[in-house]
């Protein structure tokens, strides 16, 4: 009998991960009480800032959050497979400096005089070497990946430091120059490549048999070993597929910056941010990539909210600290109630 046939009695399915008992109604005050919040967000600054609704600002909203959207995707893969638990659980700390790192190869290689697909192949080669050092760390090694993916961070940041020399390296084609381009609407091109990347990504996740037995090994290891599933071999999957998505985010950053940039690390915040919020954007609490996508628009639309108000940006740094603070404590909370 295979794995899925195995599973079936507790009632799971591709298109419904495993989850906990339904009829928890904090966690649905929570869910409910996040989409509230989000629409308030929406009411407040569309009465206060100019064109805040607008499709053009709004394309400008998805095609500033096509980077970290994509990266928090890549974060929400390792939280499903490894556990929400960020302690003990899935997470991954390098994303950021992975993307980094990814955008000073594809730059180098462009001033070596390689064309785009040489470049491409390269930064995505890049961030798969480093999911592929995360997963050996974490999976074989036994490292808890809070301190597995924080050492590696700090290595691919040094990595990335020597070989820009902590300068920003340039890159212009054709192709970056289609990607950080506008369509006749005025909806960036970065927004479609982050709907496109969700739609494939959710697609895999959220309705395949991949996909369910990445939520089992992460809600339930004990079961889902029972069941006979290659426990290791997912979740070292789920980091290479983060590392994947650190390569992808590196090209779209040379497209948006016309080349690398030195402070990719600024970056690592948003990213947490938005994969930890995407949990309270589904019915049972756990990760998911619509959710993450939810996410990376509420966090998309506070930042360009308070650039539109000429809020100083130091702000949005606290209200997404809090946001992690609240998230984290109520999910924890919930989570122990149910338990």
């Amino acid at each position: 009998m295979s794995a899925e046939v195995e599973f079936a009695p507790s009632g799971f399915s591709a298109a419904e991960p495993p989850h906990r008992p339904a009829g928890n109604i904090g966690a649905t005050a929570l869910r409910f009480g996040s989409l509230v919040t989000f629409a308030v967000i929406l009411i407040i600054f569309s009465l206060t800032a100019p064109y805040f609704l607008s499709i053009g600002n709004i394309g400008n909203v998805l095609g500033q959050s096509a980077i970290s959207g994509v990266l928090a995707i890549g974060l929400t893969v390792v939280l499903i497979a490894g556990g929400s638990n960020v302690v003990t659980g899935g997470i991954d700390l390098s994303v950021a400096a992975n993307m980094g790192l990814s955008a000073a190869v594809y730059a180098s290689v462009m001033q070596l005089g390689y064309g785009d697909v040489t470049a491409i192949a390269a930064a995505i080669l890049t961030g798969t070497l480093i999911g592929t050092v995360n997963a050996i760390a974490v999976v074989y090694a036994g490292i808890v990946p809070l301190l597995a993916t924080l050492a590696v961070m700090n290595i691919v940041a040094g990595l990335e430091l020597v070989l820009t020399g902590n300068t920003v390296l340039p890159a212009s084609t054709p192709f970056l120059s289609l990607l950080s381009a506008s369509d006749a609407f005025g909806i960036p091109v970065l927004a479609y490549v982050l709907l496109g990347f969700t739609a494939i990504t959710a697609a895999v996740v959220q309705h395949t048999p991949l996909g369910l037995r990445l939520y089992a090994v992460g809600e339930f290891p004990d079961a889902a070993r029972a069941a006979g599933l290659p426990l290791r071999r997912l979740l070292a999957g789920a980091f290479v597929a983060s590392g994947v998505t650190g390569g992808i985010a590196g090209i779209l950053s040379v497209s948006y910056l016309s080349g690398s940039t030195t402070g990719s690390g600024e970056m690592l915040l948003p990213v947490v941010v938005t994969a930890l919020l995407g949990s309270v954007f589904s019915r049972r609490l756990v990760p998911t990539v619509p959710g993450t996508l939810l996410s990376a628009l509420l966090v998309g639309f506070l930042i360009n909210g308070f650039q539109l108000l000429n809020i100083s940006s130091t702000l949005v740094s606290g209200v997404q600290g809090v946001l992690i603070l609240i998230v984290v404590s109520a999910t924890t909370l919930l989570r122990r109630q149910e338990a």
